[in-house]
């Protein structure tokens, strides 16, 4: 990995983490939540998920020592998590529902009413919470931080390993803030489709980097290289 540059490991990243992994996300969350605080929420999960992968990307030598791992162990533990997450998915079980349905429902009641709107810190914070999993912390972004890291020689190769990181976080938060609110516009059942669909494809990315955990440890698979 010595070899990569800044546009190689951004491109890797961009296809791990990139928008196209973390807009339905957005989209969904922003049934219950206004354009500011759909901005709001992508700036802030943009920056926190900046700020784990880099300080991943810097450390990353001293945690593989620490925890006694390395990219197989990465590799097979990231998978493994993708593809309990995408199956959740494609049987459209939303771990982030029971957040959403109660800020939607404060929303509503309060709507109704026509009181005050609702203090938006809980709707804030349950959107930050269903952002974990697929942005904030997702398995595979973190194992694959990790492993180019490890592969980086010095100082050097660690800091472009978290730029590149840093720079995918910037770019799903401006998608997120251009294309949330028309996410939100779509019909359910629709996003409920384009879910399950999405559900599918992760299900393959999280079983290619299972098997690229096993080839590591020596599985011989066949015609996998």
């Amino acid at each position: 990995m010595e070899s990569l540059n800044l546009a190689d490991i951004f491109v890797t990243f961009l296809a791990i983490i990139g928008p196209q992994k973390v807009l339905l996300s957005f989209g969904r969350l922003a049934r219950t939540l206004d354009d500011r605080s759909v901005r709001t929420l992508a700036t802030a999960t943009a920056a926190t998920a900046a700020i784990i992968g880099v300080v991943f990307a810097l450390t990353a030598p001293w945690v593989a020592t620490f925890f006694h791992i390395g990219a197989p162990e990465l590799n097979l533990a990231a998978g493994l998590l993708f593809i309990i997450y995408a199956i959740g998915l494609v049987l459209g079980v939303h771990f982030d529902s029971e957040p959403r349905h109660k800020a939607a429902a404060a929303a509503s009641a309060a709507a109704d009413e026509e009181a005050e709107e609702v203090d938006p810190t809980h709707p804030l914070t349950s959107a930050f919470r269903a952002m974990l999993l697929p942005f904030v912390v997702s398995p595979i972004a973190i194992a694959a931080d990790l492993d180019e890291s490890i592969s980086a020689s010095g100082w050097g190769g660690r800091w472009t390993v978290a730029g590149a990181f840093a720079l995918v976080a910037l770019v799903d938060m401006l998608c997120a803030w251009a294309f949330a609110p028309l996410l939100r516009r779509l019909h359910d059942n629709l996003l409920e489709v384009l879910s399950r669909l999405l559900g599918v494809l992760l299900v393959a990315v999280g079983v290619g980097v299972f098997l690229d955990g096993l080839t590591a440890l020596g599985v011989v698979l066949h015609g996998r290289h």
